[in-house]
């Protein structure tokens, strides 16, 4: 632009993986249109001084509770506001609410329910329980999500002789599909009634994990697959060496099994032993596990305060993933370019959207983050209202300033946004490694 840019935005950036002082030109549709070390603006000037600037996070795996609960713990205001403030600009919206999104019917009815109540920009998931639902969702929506066992507003599960065919139709859709790999097959029969995070996980098994993922690689090879909330390492290894995505949570990552656990660290997956959590934090710090998720899944602090085997399942964490991640990394327990590549850049890849770099032709969805600047975690404190977090009184990083399109959502670390948020879908398919097979010709799904 030779007259000059609508914004510029000047700060030391995070750009080809290492520190520089930049000025960043933002045009008139908020996309970033040049970073050089001095640029002219035809609008307003922003200069962050010492904040360093990073790309906004996306975050796969988030549960809004939009529409119809299971309890008043999250909405998409709420949700996408805790978002802005963690630093997430773009956030996958998971279908297991009340109704499931299994038709478009629904799915545009949640959409129209989102719309003018969005901090953030979010891309809304249908269910893949049925050849039928990615039929009737694959023009709407942003992508699928299977679950393969029962968890929250999913019960009963997956009928297991559809898995050939589900799969087959959501890889000729072309949209992204992620998985609750459970196989409830492995499950062991009920028994006494689970009273802590070590019952849990030996009602929900590490087995189960491991036959899910090998019954999922035997899906088409043009399937755009991810797999949710790996807990095991040697999952992240197998599903790496056949080329697909996976994500893990922070709660998989930093917490354990106790046999003194409550409710709440009750999820779905369960919590592992300490020793299959090393295991997992080992391939994660070492970039082989290539996505960091929430799976924000909250309830109210009341509703969780029941008996374990009473209470449903799920942890909030879309506010503090991102602010967690770089404390860790601030202190040195974590590459810094291994949060940047899995909780920002990477995410944004595989589904598809301009965002997630800071390069020309991307959104401009920036966060400026001051790494001196640490607080705790205070769940009560966080802008959703389930009350509560997993890792109260962690150190945490929260951004200073969050920029939507170039224009400020957060500043001084306090929300300021409206509800500008869109509802949106992937713009480009990731390219397949140049080893796998083309799929057949399309098919009218």
């Amino acid at each position: 632009m030779a007259g000059g840019f609508e914004r510029v935005v000047a700060g030391r950036a995070w750009v080809r993986g290492r520190f520089e002082p930049v000025e960043i030109g933002i045009d008139e549709e908020g996309r970033i249109g040049r970073i050089a070390k001095d640029l002219r603006a035809t609008g307003d000037r922003l200069d962050l001084g010492d904040l360093v600037l990073l790309p906004a996070g996306t975050d796969l795996h988030a549960h809004f509770r939009d529409p119809g609960g299971p309890d008043p713990a999250e909405s998409f205001s709420t949700g996408t506001e805790g978002a802005a403030l963690g630093g997430v600009g773009t956030v996958v919206d998971m279908p297991n609410t009340q109704p499931m999104v299994n038709d478009r019917e629904r799915w545009e009815a949640k959409a129209a329910m989102a719309r003018g109540r969005l901090a953030v920009d979010v891309v809304l998931f249908g269910s893949a329980e049925s050849t039928r639902s990615i039929r009737s969702l694959a023009p709407v929506a942003g992508g699928l999500k299977l679950y393969l066992s029962p968890t929250t507003s999913v019960d009963p599960g997956f009928d297991p002789t559809q898995l050939a065919p589900v799969l087959e139709m959501a890889a000729n859709s072309g949209l992204p599909l992620s998985v609750h790999a459970e196989w409830p097959g492995s499950f062991p029969p009920p028994s006494i009634p689970p009273k802590s995070s070590e019952d849990w996980n030996r009602t929900r098994p590490p087995a189960a994990e491991t036959e899910a993922v090998e019954r999922l690689l035997k899906g088409p090879a043009w399937l755009r697959l991810h797999i949710a909330h790996v807990t095991l390492g040697r999952t992240a290894v197998r599903v790496a060496a056949a080329q697909v995505s996976c994500e893990a949570t922070p709660h998989h990552l930093l917490l354990a099994t106790k046999a003194e656990d409550s409710a709440f660290r009750k999820t779905n997956p369960p919590l592992r032993t300490e020793a299959d959590r090393a295991e997992l934090w080992a391939e994660f710090v070492a970039g082989r596990v290539p996505i960091l998720a929430s799976d924000h899944a909250p309830h109210h602090v009341n509703t969780k305060s029941q008996a374990f085997d009473k209470a449903p399942s799920g942890l909030p964490g879309i506010e503090t993933t991102l602010p967690l991640f770089l404390d860790l990394a601030r202190s040195g327990r974590v590459p810094l370019p291994v949060v940047v590549a899995a909780a920002i850049d990477r995410p944004a890849r595989w589904l598809g959207l301009p965002v997630g770099r800071i390069a020309p032709g991307h959104r401009a969805n920036l966060i400026a983050v001051d790494f001196r600047s640490r607080r705790r975690i205070e769940g009560a404190k966080l802008r959703s209202p389930a009350g509560w977090s997993p890792f109260e009184g962690k150190f945490a990083i929260f951004p200073q300033v969050h920029l939507r399109d170039g224009q400020p959502i957060v500043e001084g670390g306090e929300f300021v946004g409206r509800p500008t948020g869109r509802v949106v879908r992937p713009e480009y398919a990731p390219a397949r490694a140049a080893h796998r097979p083309r799929p057949p010709p399309p098919q009218s799904v």
